[in-house]
């Protein structure tokens, strides 16, 4: 089942890339008495994540911060290591925007989100979308219909829903 507005989120544990190599990330730890944006991608370094998805979260972080956002998260079915390159990559590491791996894609398919496509070597990955959570609750999900768009999931978009 897909998770929707007002259901909390499903906690798993996600890895991000510390100074002293991987760390566990408890996603309820994260989201527990604050507001957090998470949006999640197919794959890194894959074109529309790469040139559109995160690049509309770092043009909006500061609109964020302004509407009282504790943290931006960006969350794709990758190891660690991909997801600190790709973070140092488009830049989004130096903006402050969390980049972590759902190495096992527990997490997407908790959220219900996980969709297959054999042809281009994507499987157990994460649909495109963007949520806004306060203290663990979804408050506005933005969830795109095909995985190359980047249209109502992109950081203009939901900026204008809270």
């Amino acid at each position: 089942m897909t998770i929707s507005v007002g259901q909390p989120l499903p906690d798993a544990t996600l890895i991000q890339m510390g100074p002293n190599g991987a760390e566990s990330v408890s996603v309820h730890a994260k989201a527990k008495g604050r507001k957090v944006v998470i949006f999640a991608v197919p794959g890194a370094f894959t074109p529309t994540c790469h040139s559109a998805h995160v690049p509309s979260f770092i043009r909006t972080k500061d609109g964020f911060a302004a509407k009282g956002v504790d943290e931006i998260i960006c969350i794709s079915v990758n190891d660690p290591f991909v997801m600190k390159a790709w973070g140092e990559s488009t830049g989004a590491a130096n903006a402050g925007i969390t980049m972590l791996a759902d190495a096992d894609s527990s997490f997407t398919k908790a959220m219900g989100l996980a969709f297959d496509a054999p042809p281009v070597g994507l499987l157990a990955r994460s649909k495109r979308y963007a949520l806004y959570a306060e203290d663990g609750v979804v408050k506005a999900l933005h969830l795109e219909e095909s995985p190359g768009t980047c249209e109502i999931s992109g950081g203009e978009a939901l900026l204008k829903a809270i």
